[in-house]
């Protein structure tokens, strides 16, 4: 997680869960429990707006959070400050709450939202922990539970945001190795530069950092690669949650598994080979993939 910077939040888990995925390609099969413990028992790691930091990094967050986000959750805010002094009363004297567990206030839970629907707690909620009033301090299942931050974030320095801005750049950048700056590849001071060994072969999530800037993806690698999820069947190049095959330090195909958590079984519906690569056996990656997900391979 320190090498990586931070880990993003994502319910869609047609392999598995994004953060499960990421460090899969990484580490091979791992115990999920981990990341739970190093969260909520051990607190070495903190959640924050989707995203998973090292807990060293809630200096830079605070100084995020002290922005007090964007002007339309200061809107949203000032046209509802009754009800975010509901919420906040609620959990200062029941919680820990999941969501679902704060009691209606008045007619804001009746007015529909055609994003939200009719109940805005789960808005209010997430407003409140991008400003750092509230935080996630567990899950039950998929449900996060929520509580006021100051029972749940440590005391730590504080850093003013110009400062701040600056050491997280500067993180990403050293976490990237190199980073896209006005169509110039600059490699950090601290990137390695040694060789990769080309036997090494993983899937890659579409929410890992090494390819989540498609256009870094393809000035480094001269790979094309868009997720396709929300393209029309038709009209996919690909498939529906295709991942990069890496090999060594090459992106050399991709592939879509899918598990299928009913039937306990890994299948493949495509693989697609990169011009001029010569295909190679994935039985390897899929054998720890299925491992991984506890599931036989079809």
């Amino acid at each position: 997680m320190r090498r990586l910077g931070f880990l993003q939040l994502d319910p869609i888990s047609t392999v598995a869960p994004p953060q499960h995925l990421v460090l899969w390609s990484r580490l091979g099969p791992w115990d999920t429990a981990e990341l739970d413990r190093l969260l909520w028992e051990e607190r070495k790691l903190v959640e924050w707006v989707a995203f998973v930091y090292p807990i060293e990094d809630l200096p830079l967050l605070k100084a995020r959070m002290r922005r007090g986000g964007n002007k339309g959750a200061k809107d949203f805010l000032a046209a509802n400050r009754a009800f975010r002094r509901h919420v906040l009363r609620e959990l200062e004297e029941r919680g820990p709450l999941l969501g679902r567990e704060i009691e209606p206030h008045g007619s804001v839970d009746r007015e529909h939202h055609d994003w939200w629907g009719s109940r805005k707690v789960g808005l209010m909620l997430d407003v409140l922990a991008a400003r750092g009033e509230v935080a996630v301090v567990g899950r039950r299942g998929r449900q996060r539970v929520w509580d006021l931050a100051d029972r749940w974030y440590p005391e730590t320095e504080t850093i003013p945001w110009p400062k701040a801005q600056k050491l997280i750049e500067e993180r990403r950048h050293r976490a990237l190795g190199v980073r896209l700056d006005r169509g110039r590849l600059v490699p950090h001071p601290d990137a390695e530069d040694g060789p990769v060994p080309e036997e090494r072969v993983t899937f890659l999530s579409p929410f890992d950092r090494l390819i989540h800037d498609r256009a870094r993806t393809e000035a480094l690698w001269q790979f094309f690669y868009r997720l396709e999820m929300y393209v029309p069947p038709a009209k996919r190049q690909y498939g529906y949650y295709v991942l990069p095959i890496l090999r060594g330090d090459r992106l050399v195909g991709r592939i879509e598994p899918v598990h299928d958590r009913k039937a306990g079984v890994l299948r493949v519906n495509g693989v697609w080979w990169e011009k001029g690569v010569k295909p190679l056996a994935l039985d390897e990656p899929l054998d720890s993939l299925a491992r991984f997900l506890g599931a036989s391979r079809a």
